[in-house]
Order: C-alpha cells, then sequence, then structure tokens
C-alpha cells in the first residue's frame, strides 16, 4: 500500500480521451507510440512507477490540448514487450490527483506537478461502501442497457461483484463520452458516482428510444 509520503509532485500524464482508471481498478493499455514507449521507460527507472491517466479537454485546443484538472494515477504492476516493440502494460489505480502546472521539459512526453489533496480516501485499500444501493432496479436497468447497446457480459459474475468492483468496472468499460468518464472520475463518493452512472445510462437509453421512434 502506497501511502501520501510516497507520492511524487511531479509525474508523467497520459492523455488518452475515454480511457477512464479509478482508485483500486486495474487498465490495461497497449502502448505504441515513440513518446509513450519513452515515458514508460523513464516510469520503470522510478521508485514509484506511476503514470498520470487525464482526459483531454475539449474545449480547449492548441499546439498542445489542455488537459482536464483531475485525473487518476495509475502504478504499472503488468507489463510485457511484443517482438516489433510494443508493449501491453496494466496500471492499478493508486489516487486521484489535481494538476497544479505542466512541466516544461525535454521529454517527449507530458508531465505535471500535481496534488494529491482531498483524494486520501483513494489510498484506502478497503473498498469504499455504498449503503443505499438498490441491486435489483439497477441490474434491471443494466440489462436494457446492455440489449441496446448489444453489449456481452457474464452475469453471474457481475452479480458476485462488491458494490465498489461493479460500479467502478462499469464507469470504466461501458460505451460513454469523454466527458462522461471524467464526470465519473470526479464523483466524490461511490454512492455519487453509482448515482452519476444511472443518469448516464438512463440518458443513454432515452436517446436510443428517440432515435427509434425516429425511424
Amino acid at each position: 500500500m502506497m501511502k501520501l509520503a510516497d507520492l511524487p509532485d511531479k509525474i508523467p500524464v497520459f492523455p488518452l480521451p475515454g480511457a477512464l482508471l479509478l482508485p483500486r481498478a486495474r487498465l490495461p493499455l497497449h502502448i505504441f507510440e515513440p513518446r509513450y514507449l519513452a515515458m514508460l521507460d523513464d516510469t520503470l527507472k522510478t521508485p514509484h512507477r506511476l503514470i498520470g491517466m487525464v482526459q483531454p479537454n475539449p474545449l480547449c485546443t492548441g499546439k498542445e490540448k489542455q488537459l482536464h484538472a483531475i485525473g487518476c494515477a495509475g502504478r504499472i504492476t503488468q507489463f510485457s514487450e511484443t517482438e516489433d516493440g510494443r508493449y501491453m502494460v496494466t496500471l492499478a489505480g493508486i489516487s486521484r490527483y489535481r494538476i497544479t502546472r505542466e512541466v516544461e521539459g525535454f521529454t517527449p512526453y507530458r508531465c505535471c506537478e500535481v496534488s494529491w489533496a482531498s483524494f486520501e480516501r483513494d489510498l484506502d485499500q478497503t473498498p469504499e461502501k455504498d449503503t443505499d444501493f438498490c441491486r435489483t432496479s439497477f441490474f434491471d436497468l443494466l440489462r436494457r442497457y446492455f440489449d441496446v447497446h448489444d453489449l456481452q457480459t457474464d452475469w453471474d459474475s457481475m452479480k458476485d461483484a462488491e458494490n465498489e468492483m461493479l460500479i467502478d468496472a462499469l464507469s470504466m468499460l461501458c460505451p460513454l463520452e469523454p466527458e462522461d468518464k471524467q464526470a465519473l472520475l470526479e464523483a466524490p463518493s461511490l454512492s455519487t458516482r453509482r448515482e452519476t452512472l444511472v443518469t448516464l445510462i438512463e440518458f443513454a437509453l432515452r436517446g436510443g428510444d428517440e432515435e427509434m421512434i425516429k425511424q
């Protein structure tokens, strides 16, 4: 378990639209761009092995797209190299962070100074509780969503999952817009994330019904 004192003030950041990492969750990545291969090589030499996942902010444009202020750092826990020099990597979510400023430097990838304040709960390895979670109505809604989007899953395994694992996995895997993923990331608690996810699913279902009516 990492402690607040173990977290660095500066980390490399990986802006990847739609890719969501949450604390205590795992995110597989396929890295092949030269600048991110360099980032991975440099990160593996550090004691913390942290990479900051972050969403680009679509409202800001320029030579380098601006970033959302809040991201989530993951520790490299698994990696393998393919014969053609690509990496298959797994990040374990450690903590969210707030970008304080982007650091200019000589690396081909982007680096930021970050603050971990306000996210101390992320470092706790104990799953967060959601006592108001009604799983029956949630799964009824989820089945409708999966049917509309022609998504497949192992329903038995999903029903056996703890609340945090279930909500976070769905937040990461559901085909939602990047700004929706950002809203899920910034949710202050598991119950708030679950409520946000339900709202997004209901909105998607209403949109799907409207499209079917038009046809």
